[in-house]
Parts: C-alpha cells; sequence; structure tokens
C-alpha cells in the first residue's frame, strides 16, 4: 500500500514522503497514530502544496539561522571566574553557562543548538567555540575568561 508520511517514521521515511508499506502495519500503525495517511490523487495534489510551505519554511528557517550565525561569529562574550588567595581558580566555563550567556544576549532564543566544549574551561585566557546551528550552519564564538 502506498502511502505520505505525515510525520518522519524511523525505519520508513522522512515526513512527506511516498512509501510503499504492508497494509497491516498501514492500518494498524500508520493510520491510527495519524503519521501517514493513503497515497491517492486528491492526497498527492495536497502533498504538493505541503511540500511547496515546507520548503518556504526551510529557506526562512535557513535565513534565521545564517543571521543568528553571523551576530554570534561578531560577538566575544567575558566570564569572570572567582579566584582564590592561592591563586586558584574556583569554577568553569561550561556548555550550560554558554548556552544561558548566549540567551541573556538575546542572540539565540528557544532554537536548539550544540556548543562543541570537550572539557569545561577552567583556565584563564581567550578561547574560540564552535557552535552548531543545525541544517548545516556553525558558528564560532569568542570567549574571554578572566579570574577576578
Amino acid at each position: 500500500m502506498k502511502v505520505i508520511l505525515l510525520e518522519e517514521v524511523r525505519g520508513i521515511g522522512k515526513k512527506y514522503e511516498v512509501k510503499e508499506v504492508r497494509d497491516g502495519y498501514a492500518r494498524n500503525f500508520l493510520f491510527p497514530n495519524k503519521l501517514a495517511e493513503t497515497a491517492n490523487p486528491s492526497s498527492l495534489k495536497k502533498l504538493e502544496a505541503l511540500q511547496a510551505e515546507h520548503d518556504k519554511n526551510e529557506i526562512e528557517l535557513k535565513k534565521h539561522l545564517e543571521t543568528m550565525a553571523h551576530h554570534i561569529n561578531e560577538m566575544t562574550i567575558q566570564f569572570d571566574l572567582k579566584k582564590g588567595k592561592d591563586g586558584s581558580i574556583f569554577g568553569v566555563v561550561n556548555k550550560e553557562s554558554i548556552l544561558k550567556a548566549l540567551r541573556e544576549h538575546k542572540l539565540i532564543g528557544k532554537e536548539r543548538i550544540d556548543i562543541m566544549v570537550e572539557h569545561p574551561i577552567k583556565a584563564p585566557g581567550n578561547y574560540t567555540i564552535p557552535v552548531d546551528l543545525k541544517k548545516g550552519i556553525t558558528a564560532e564564538l569568542k570567549i574571554v575568561v578572566k579570574a577576578e
């Protein structure tokens, strides 16, 4: 049976793809969970309109992410870590603190991003952190860590 996937289904296909599946799988799993609908001429026409809208939304999302990447590339964020009397530093700069700082500076909203910090930063200095904004768009965030 040919179906149009309404959501991504692991092992079957991505959203808005037309796939051939077993009748029982479609009737017992895909249709009740609203993951697919039957591929008939009217639904295929509707699919074309949905794909066009989906493609338009993807283009807008990519433009938004590219703008975010441009702002992140220009930004430098400073972190002040406390310093003990013996010169040791208390605290670290990790993914969560960088994400919080990006949100405070209104560079990102609720978007999901990957901040690629292998180990928490414990030493003062200048760092460049790669940030993956998804959809193949990355940025380089400059971080300055100082001891108070």
